[in-house]
């Protein structure tokens, strides 16, 4: 098969597809891990060119300042298996040199890896609007004949649809903060570079209507088995609200660039697997390509669900992938011909893509999106209400179509990890 690896967009992202690989190993497969055979069926679902989001309100909030005590403050652990998949933002780091610049030693010896490790101290003025447009995003592109451990590379033929034809991604509707205000960028530090992703504000269990959550892709947070955390790692919901055209944004209102702040992630999880064993070369591990970020507003500001107005429920039992009449994607394409200043989306009907043998099956839906939408949300619709089921995660390098992982039990636990009382942010009080 084709190689899957980072790339730049002076290395090829003219046929790149965004792509963010989970980690996930065929021979050491959790039992509980759930496979795509013969779920229930569901609902078909979808409707227009995108799914429909909560309308936001139109106060923005400042980037989150860093907690004096933030490095020796506990972390907030549900224990158990999760516990194991959480960074939990609490690693220790010494923090002025951190922003005087060590953040840059990318020494793989040094590097942090584990769950505990990760760090992401508040660096003032770090994402400022010419370092947003910079930031390239890190696709990986796949041979569509077969994923990374069957040799020759061939997809087994019971377990995969027809390739989709392509669909053609459409640019939402602005302004985003009214129309897709839960759909927004990742952005985050790696040895390649400043780098880009997409993510969904995602409901948080433990604190109904005050979620601070992100879904993203793991290789958005986290390079597997070859490399650690990645850095600097900061979520903007409904980014460029005005569609503005690249070449303005550094120089637009704050508002129209971040128009509800930068969130900076205070605690990330994803996979076990992707931690362990997770390669970029190969693409191993789509199956299970998934995080939640959780960040952290400024002390005694409204969460991030009540800035924006609204969060996306998750389907951890969603039916089949071939039982789904309609879903939407959504996300920011940054590589060509797109410039990852826009939020597009594509509508179709989803089948299934057996990438990997032994590993779930995964959605695949014809889509043009490209390098830059890694980690961006795919929604079905739930009685009127969209509800995520999964990410954008890989892609051929023809950008016709977008694959990414199902969510099942290990993917709960992830977002249980991430959610806990302990972290809950006391509403707003109201105005006197």
């Amino acid at each position: 098969m084709r190689p899957i690896r980072p790339l730049l967009t002076a290395v090829g992202l003219a046929s790149a597809l965004v792509l963010t690989t989970a980690c996930g190993q065929s021979d050491d497969r959790a039992s509980d891990e759930p496979r795509a055979s013969a779920p229930a069926p569901g609902p078909g679902v979808g409707a227009g060119g995108s799914s429909p989001s909560p309308s936001a309100s139109p106060s923005a909030t400042k980037a989150p300042s860093p907690a004096a005590d933030d490095a020796d403050r506990p972390s907030a652990s549900s224990g158990g298996p999760a516990a194991e998949r959480r960074g939990s933002g609490r690693g220790t780091v010494d923090e002025k040199k951190w922003r005087e610049g060590g953040w840059r030693d990318w020494d793989r010896k040094k590097w942090p890896r584990e769950p505990d490790e990760f760090v992401n101290p508040v660096i003032e003025d770090h994402w400022v609007p010419d370092r947003m447009v910079d930031a390239e995003p890190p696709d990986r592109t796949v041979d569509p004949g077969g994923g990374p451990d069957t040799g020759t590379g061939t997809v087994e033929e019971d377990g995969s649809d027809p390739e989709p034809s392509a669909v053609r991604a459409r640019a939402e509707r602005t302004p985003y903060r009214q129309y897709a205000a839960t759909s927004g960028k990742v952005f985050f530090d790696a040895p390649e570079g400043t780098m880009v992703c997409s993510g969904t504000v995602v409901k948080d269990p433990a604190n109904p209507g005050r979620s601070n959550l992100v879904w993203t892709a793991g290789h958005c947070v986290h390079a597997g088995g070859r490399g650690g955390w990645y850095r600097n790692i900061v979520f903007v919901p409904a980014y460029n609200s005005r569609a503005l055209p690249a070449r303005e944004l550094t120089s637009a209102a704050p508002e129209d660039v971040a128009p509800f702040g930068s969130y900076w992630a205070d605690g990330v999880a994803t996979s076990d697997r992707w931690i362990r064993t997770g390669d970029a070369s190969d693409g191993t591990g789509a199956s299970h390509d998934y995080a939640v970020v959780r960040v952290k507003p400024e002390p005694g500001a409204a969460s991030l669900e009540e800035t924006v107005g609204g969060a996306l429920g998750i389907d951890f039992a969603a039916p089949a992938p071939n039982e789904v009449a309609s879903l939407a994607i959504r996300g920011y394409p940054a590589a060509r011909p797109f410039n990852g200043a826009l939020m597009h989306s594509c509508t179709g009907r989803p089948g299934r893509f057996a990438f990997e043998s032994g590993e779930p099956v995964m959605w695949r839906m014809g889509c043009t999106m490209t390098g830059g939408s890694s980690g961006g949300g795919w929604f079905t619709d739930r009685a009127g209400t969209p509800v995520l089921v999964s990410n954008t995660s890989i892609g051929p390098a023809d950008p016709i179509w977008l694959a990414g992982p199902r969510l099942g039990k290990d993917a709960e636990r992830i977002l249980a990890s991430m959610s806990t009382p302990a972290m809950s942010v006391p509403a707003t009080p109201a105005a006197p």
